[in-house]
Formats: C-alpha cells, sequence, structure tokens
C-alpha cells in the first residue's frame, strides 16, 4: 500500500522560507518521477514542481527561480525548498507519484501539508 507522509508546513512572512518533506513507502520509488501540487482555499488542485528518477526538473513558471525540488532515493522522501515566498503561495502542499512520462499524478494522496503566508 502505498503511503505519501507530507510534512514541514507553516506560517510564515512574505519573503520568508520553508522546506517541506514528503516520506515516501509502499512502492520503488527510486525509479518514479514524483511531483508536489497544491490547492489554494476554493481552488483546483495544481502542479508545482516535478522530478525525474535521474534529477531533471521541472517547475511551474510562478514558482520557477523560488522553488527547488529534490528527492533522497535512499531515505524515499521528496524535498521542497521554498524560497522567497508569497501570499499567492498560500495552500495544501502535496507530493504525488506521476504517471510515466506525464506531470498527471497518480492516485495516491497523502493528507498534505499546509503553508500559510502572510503579507
Amino acid at each position: 500500500q502505498v503511503q505519501l507522509v507530507e510534512s514541514g508546513g507553516g506560517l510564515v512572512q512574505a519573503g520568508g522560507s520553508l522546506r517541506l518533506s514528503c516520506a515516501a513507502s509502499g512502492r520503488t520509488f527510486s525509479t518514479d518521477a514524483m511531483g508536489w501540487f497544491r490547492q489554494a482555499p476554493g481552488k483546483e488542485r495544481e502542479f508545482v514542481a516535478a522530478i525525474w528518477s535521474g534529477g531533471s526538473t521541472y517547475y511551474r513558471g510562478a514558482v520557477k527561480g523560488r522553488f527547488t525540488i529534490s528527492r533522497d532515493n535512499a531515505k524515499n522522501t521528496v524535498y521542497l525548498q521554498m524560497n522567497s515566498l508569497k501570499p499567492e503561495d498560500t495552500a495544501v502542499y502535496y507530493c504525488a507519484v506521476l504517471k510515466p512520462g506525464t506531470h498527471s499524478p497518480m492516485d495516491y494522496w497523502g493528507k498534505g501539508t499546509l503553508v500559510t503566508v502572510s503579507s
């Protein structure tokens, strides 16, 4: 059974930083592409960043240059370093296993971690 457990969220002032972690279990994640998604109040869940097994990364335009996704395959953990945070980054953040060759998530979801950025 696949389990994804996100942590590291919190309340931060605009311009601040947070580092999110996602501990994964239940499959061989080292060969999977992994991603981060977020859902703001009243909005659809949206893609944030992806990292492939070889280390290549991809970001949505609004976070490029501010967020960095990384992974530690030995720990089955994916990270999202978020710098220069803005109020519009406020959302619940989720990690996901990506469908091969896409930015679309498989249907495995954790509870997410709430990030609140105050102005």
